[in-house]
């Protein structure tokens, strides 16, 4: 069981981090923090970052 909890964290970190460095317009600083947050709190990172891309 702990293994899909851990590919489900790894998912949602890839997908973020993905998202940041590939397809957003930020600066580097802030591509940075979203990474170390993508790696640190990747569910609730991944979750929040789906409703700042939305506005």
């Amino acid at each position: 069981m702990n293994n899909i909890y851990y590919i489900i964290h790894l998912v949602f970190a890839i997908w973020v981090i993905y998202e940041v460095w590939a397809k957003s317009k930020m600066g580097g600083g802030a591509k940075i923090v979203w990474t170390i947050l993508a790696l640190l709190f990747s569910v609730i990172t991944a979750i929040v970052y789906y409703f700042m891309k939305k506005k």
